[in-house]
């Protein structure tokens, strides 16, 4: 597993010598190892000598993204995160109608809002929206961004470009009032293994403390992270 975790994490066909530092056991074991694990196709050996994984590491690898379920396993993570900090955090995915409120996590001291489970947000002026906006294929969002463009928003198609640009370099997206007077919203992707925003956790919150804010950032940032590592995400696939 030594072996087959090294190649895995050095993401391209290696030499064996490349293949015996990451793992950290000796060449000798390591070739054993590797020839082992030829022979049942979880690794391969292309021409060069190189190693890379093989057939049976990507079905095996396919049959376990299969078997997880993405909402499950951002509920549970999402869930600890709130009651270890007392956050509010809403949990959406992206239905046909807009960005939509899948799961609602009550902090401490709870927010009145009329904010929901079910309740469907702004492509644009929402920050989970605008995470959606900058994470997903626009063949999946063009419709809705056309819809608002549509009805009249102060928004036009300069600001959105602006605004997927700032999301995409800082990785998160905020919106400050603008919504919904006295509240402030920092959305963070939770990324599949595509690299595609499959939910967006957002914390909700009345203070504008700066120590606040900075607690928010790095620790419900590091939560999706984690969760987005267990959907198969790799950073690099962000384009």
């Amino acid at each position: 597993m030594r072996v087959l975790e090294a190649i895995s994490d050095l993401r391209t066909a290696v030499p064996l010598a490349a293949v015996v530092k990451k793992c950290g056991l000796s060449p000798s074991q390591t070739h054993r190892y590797l020839a082992s694990l030829a022979e049942t196709g979880m690794v391969k050996q292309h021409s060069n000598g190189t190693y890379d994984l093989g057939p049976s590491s990507l079905k095996l690898g396919l049959s376990a993204l299969a078997r997880i379920d993405a909402y499950t396993i951002a509920d549970e993570q999402i869930s600890a995160f709130c009651k270890a900090t007392g956050s509010t955090v809403l949990l959406a995915a992206l239905g046909p109608a807009g960005p939509t409120i899948v799961r609602w996590h009550i902090g401490r001291p709870p927010i009145v809002t009329a904010l929901a489970v079910g309740s469907i947000m702004s492509i644009l002026h929402s920050a989970t929206g605008q995470v959606f906006l900058t994470f997903r294929p626009e063949s999946e969002v063009e419709a809705l961004v056309e819809e608002e463009l549509t009805r009249g928003t102060d928004i036009d198609r300069d600001r959105i470009e602006t605004i997927k640009s700032q999301v995409r370099h800082a990785g998160v997206a905020a919106v400050g009032g603008s919504l919904i007077p006295g509240l402030n919203a920092w959305a963070y992707p939770i990324f599949d293994l595509q690299g595609h925003a499959i939910l967006v956790a957002t914390v909700v919150t009345t203070s504008r403390d700066t120590q606040v804010l900075a607690s928010h950032d790095d620790r419900l940032r590091d939560v999706c992270r984690s969760i987005s590592r267990v959907l198969g995400f790799r950073p690099s696939e962000v384009a």
